[in-house]
């Protein structure tokens, strides 16, 4: 069988082991725990393992694109479907458009530990609706880059885009 004319040459695979060192700390906001594997401003794609500490609250936030979320362990819910507790092994996909505030309950007893692909951005309003902004790959890289620094994390490397690259 021959081989297409294209092919993207590679020296090395690209991957990320998230069990090598600690996460980054109150990067998206504070009880959060994240390390990011996969961040492309270009295209608006962000993909992390995110730990949320019990009793998180998120702002309300719209999604101008789509969200995957799958839950390792823990549990969470949106503020909107309260009897429909997300638990470990549950995978939740969300369609552009959805608004919704994201909540761990006080009750967990350990971290609810996710793994996400976002694209587009996350448009932030406090509960009485007021903008508070925006966040996107662009701004989560920008985070990151600084947290990595900050928290001497430069154990952590991620994979940038549109180049594919190792970064940190």
């Amino acid at each position: 069988m021959a081989l297409p004319d294209a092919i993207t040459h590679q020296d090395k695979l690209l991957t990320v082991n998230t069990n090598l060192g600690k996460f980054l700390e109150g990067l998206l906001h504070p009880g959060i725990k994240a390390y990011p594997l996969f961040l492309d401003a270009h295209n608006g794609t962000w993909v992390l393992r995110v730990k949320f500490a019990p009793g998180i609250t998120l702002p309300l936030h719209f999604h101008t694109g789509t969200v995957h979320i799958y839950t390792m362990s823990g549990s969470w819910y949106y503020t909107e479907y309260p009897d429909q507790v997300q638990r470990a092994g549950d995978y939740l996909y969300e369609p552009g458009g959805s608004v919704h505030q994201f909540n761990t309950p006080a009750s967990n007893t350990e971290d609810t530990d996710t793994f996400m692909v976002v694209t587009g951005s996350n448009i932030n309003f406090a509960d009485d609706g007021t903008y508070l902004g925006m966040m996107d790959a662009g701004m989560i890289k920008m985070w990151t880059d600084q947290a990595i620094k900050d928290q001497g994390c430069d154990h952590i490397k991620y994979i940038s885009a549109p180049v594919p690259t190792y970064t940190g």
